[in-house]
């Protein structure tokens, strides 16, 4: 009896242990919001859009959503809690109208070269050319996570797209990736992700391959509450296809939409125990789009034959970012240095050409 009596306070002293580790240790959350372009994050709605009636049914009624004078007020009308509280608080890169630059390094310029780059830190041309469903032959920095003795078992993964799981690499990483039109992932699921469910399955499909980013947003949001994971990634998708779609009045309010989504997480980790001043939060896109000013239409689009959509942006937020505002100084960074920046915050060897972003607290 003795010997079992110590087995177990041994066995309820290691998790013991684990539990403060974990709650000790630092939390991400990692966003990324499909093809939204710089300029509208930098400038709110577009002059060159947001009256031509090719892409907007009402603009009247846009007018008054989101058009002000000046650029400072239309982006703080678009995306109130960036500008309101994020670029007070955070650091936000890649207002080229300041020199300021973002750019990815991979030359295919959509999605899961994007999202590749962005999560191992490295291009890889060669072997991720398409959108086609195929496993990641590369390591995602939630794999890492996820294989690592701090963070095993604490990395979550939600996306509208349902390609995520391949990018992921799912079934080698051990990330757990609710996409598409996934259900609750969770062994017990909440009330409000059994509700999910239901209302997901009853609500009509505008694209085949990706839901609508508030069942994404909220199936996230009940993982933070309930299954508490140190390592999230939320990957909001309607900005680029209602781009894509050639409707620019439902990507304003997609990308409004979204401002209110990153601010209910961070209400929600700003009072909550468990990430309450432990946790960071990361926010990019995987490519930008055409200008659209001798091209009308080219704002739709990216690829390599749109020279623009190379371009991107970088946001940091809580814990260990530097509260330097938005960067207004002649600076050039690359996608490339997101994944090494996650890897810092989180203390993970990780291997990339490229440092980590200068926007970390020493």
């Amino acid at each position: 009896m003795k010997s079992i009596f110590k087995v177990s306070i041994v066995v309820i002293a290691f998790f013991a242990i684990q539990q403060v580790k974990s709650q000790n240790s630092d939390k991400i959350i990692v966003i990324t919001i499909d093809g939204l372009r710089w300029q509208e994050l930098f400038g709110g709605a577009d002059s060159l859009l947001i009256n031509n009636k090719q892409f907007v049914n009402n603009p009247e009624e846009l007018n008054e959503l989101f058009w002000a004078d000046s650029e400072k007020e239309r982006r703080e009308s678009l995306l109130p809690f960036l500008w309101n509280y994020v670029a007070k608080n955070g650091a936000i890169l890649g207002n080229r109208w300041e020199k300021n630059k973002v750019n990815l390094k991979n030359k295919m310029v959509f999605s899961y070269p994007g999202y590749n780059e962005i999560l191992t830190g490295h291009p890889d041309d060669q072997r991720i050319n398409s959108n086609q469903k195929i496993n990641n032959p590369n390591v995602t920095i939630l794999e890492i996570a996820n294989k690592s003795e701090d963070y095993k078992d604490k990395v979550l993964a939600f996306g509208s797209w349902d390609v995520f799981p391949y990018i992921i690499n799912e079934e080698r990483s051990g990330v757990p990736v609710n996409a598409g039109y996934s259900m609750s992932l969770a062994k017990k699921p909440s009330d409000k992700e059994l509700y999910l469910n239901r209302i997901q399955e009853q609500t009509p499909r505008r694209w085949g391959s990706v839901r609508f980013d508030v069942f994404t947003h909220n199936y996230a949001l009940e993982a933070l509450k309930n299954q508490k994971p140190d390592l999230l990634y939320v990957a909001y998708g309607e900005t680029d296809d209602f781009a894509h779609d050639g409707r620019y009045d439902q990507y304003l309010k997609s990308a409004k939409r979204t401002d209110q989504f990153l601010k209910e997480i961070w209400d929600f980790i700003s009072v909550d125990p468990y990430y309450k001043d432990k946790t960071t939060m990361l926010l990019t896109t995987d490519h930008g789009r055409g200008q659209g000013i001798e091209d009308h239409n080219s704002w739709r689009s990216h690829g390599s034959s749109i020279p623009e959509a190379d371009q991107t942006w970088f946001i940091g937020l809580g814990k260990q970012i530097r509260p330097i505002n938005e960067q207004k100084e002649n600076k050039q960074y690359y996608t490339t240095q997101f994944a090494p920046t996650i890897a810092k915050i989180l203390n993970l060897k990780f291997e990339s050409e490229d440092g980590p972003l200068p926007i970390l607290k020493d």
